[in-house]
């Protein structure tokens, strides 16, 4: 069977298609509107792709999330030692001032006067006694002296199960000849 150029070559002029290419196969189509594709099922808003593709997103977010945090943590961190830095620098500034000042004679003889009341060989030194027998002011005091009772039993002993769990101590020993001991001094 021969074919016809525009024509087909099944019988009754349809094409392979379904149906002759002057007529149109969907009258409804042909007038402009398209008809609605069919939705198998419940109608599922979300396909298979969707769902995949919004779980890496969250997956991700997950991760990311976990990192910033980390992130935000470690700034926070490296904030607080550049803080701490800056301060330890102003202290180490103030103690080298400090040390500079103990090295005037001047200051040094200050302080001697101040802590410990004492006074340049000419001078009188005051201390005014309130009515009460303490010293007013800001006058210096001084520790108390050590006590000279011995410590109490319970500490002696204590201070003895401490030796005794050190490591003896090697004393030197003199040897002595017998000889020696037993010759009469002339």
């Amino acid at each position: 069977m021969g074919s016809r150029p525009g024509g087909s070559s099944r019988p009754g002029g349809q094409s392979a298609r379904g149906g002759s290419r002057n007529r149109p196969a969907n009258p409804s189509t042909s007038r402009g509107r398209a008809k609605p594709a069919p939705t198998g099922g419940g109608g599922s808003r979300f396909t298979t792709r969707a769902v995949v593709l919004l779980s890496i997103i969250v997956l991700l977010i997950a991760s990311y999330t976990s990192s910033l945090r980390t992130f935000w943590d470690q700034r926070q961190e490296i904030r607080a030692t550049e803080a701490e830095i800056v301060m330890r620098q102003q202290a180490i500034a103030e103690l080298e001032d400090d040390a500079a000042r103990w090295d005037d004679p001047a200051y040094v003889k200050q302080q001697a006067r101040e802590r410990f009341g004492w006074v340049l060989p000419g001078e009188v030194g005051y201390r005014v006694i309130g009515a009460d027998g303490e010293v007013e002011g800001n006058a210096p005091r001084l520790a108390e002296p050590p006590s000279s009772e011995p410590p109490p039993w319970y500490d002696r002993l204590w201070s003895s199960v401490q030796t005794a769990g050190e490591d003896p101590v090697e004393r030197a020993v003199e040897e002595s000849v017998p000889d020696q001991v037993l010759e009469p001094a002339e």
